[in-house]
């Protein structure tokens, strides 16, 4: 039964190849066109991206251009080949800057590159693309029904753009790279004032200070678990109500012990 299912899927295969193939060798572009637009509606993408290439050059600054090159470049999209769509989204936009179709070419360009975006650890320079297209679209269009959906994935974006920047901080944290760490959630505040996890944030740069404090030398850390101090005064500012506030002052009481045994150090010293 599985050879007779394999057999019939490589018929079909050679009859679709063929169909294409005689569809190419035609020199009338006009039934080219008309094939492929067919494939299109059908969504037969594949066969229709073959014909719509054949064709582009020779019906390129006509009439019939503005819908093929839409179309053609919609095949790529509905094949998740988002790269070259984005690409040829672009030309539209480029080609047909007052066509009543550009708005959405906008749109979809900038959601090619919301497609491309990776996962968190990864490079991000897609996901960066993307924001900068979408709030570029919302620029240009202010009055779109688009700006809802755009916003939105905006959010999305940015929550990814904050998972790697806390992940690299908690990256160095774990290692023990402490003053990198306080460096990195303070970018992480800095570029996402916004963030529901401030608190938290704010609570590991306390952390990560304090340990960079315990690991330095003597003759600087009354320097550092002051800064320390100096955090702590800071969360109590930002975060009053905050569920971390036990966590933060427990840190708080410990830098004070550690300051007074530094200065009665520093006293018996000096005696």
């Amino acid at each position: 039964m599985s050879r007779i299912l394999v057999f019939l899927f490589l018929a079909f295969l050679f009859i679709g190849c063929s169909s294409v193939n005689k569809v190419l060798k035609s020199t009338d572009y006009e039934y080219k066109l008309k094939k492929a637009d067919e494939y299109y509606e059908k969504k037969l993408y594949s066969k229709a991206i073959l014909v719509y290439e054949d064709i582009f050059p020779v019906l390129k600054g006509t009439a019939q251009f503005e819908n093929l090159y839409w179309n053609y470049a919609f095949c790529h999209y509905y094949t998740k080949d988002y790269l070259n769509a984005e690409n040829l989204f672009k030309g539209f936009i480029e080609n047909f800057p007052t066509s009543v179709r550009a708005e959405e070419a906008s749109f979809i360009r900038a959601y090619c590159y919301y497609k491309q975006s990776p996962k968190p650890d990864l490079d991000q320079t897609a996901t960066m693309k993307a924001i900068n297209n979408l709030q570029t679209f919302i620029i240009r269009h202010p009055v779109s029904e688009k700006n809802k959906e755009a916003m939105e994935i905006i959010q999305s974006l940015r929550a990814k753009l904050e998972e790697k920047e806390k992940r690299n901080a908690e990256l160095y944290y774990n290692l023990g790279y402490f003053k990198a760490s306080a460096t990195a959630y303070n970018e992480l505040l800095f570029n996402f004032p916004d963030t529901e996890n401030g608190d938290y944030y704010k609570l590991m740069i306390i952390k990560s200070y304090y340990e960079y404090a315990k690991k330095s030398i003597p003759a600087k850390q009354l320097e550092r678990f002051e800064q320390v101090l100096d955090e702590c005064a800071d969360f109590s500012d930002r975060y009053p109500d905050s569920k971390l506030v036990t966590d933060v002052n427990k840190y708080k009481n410990q830098t004070e012990n550690q300051l007074k045994n530094i200065k009665n150090e520093q006293d018996k010293e000096t005696t």
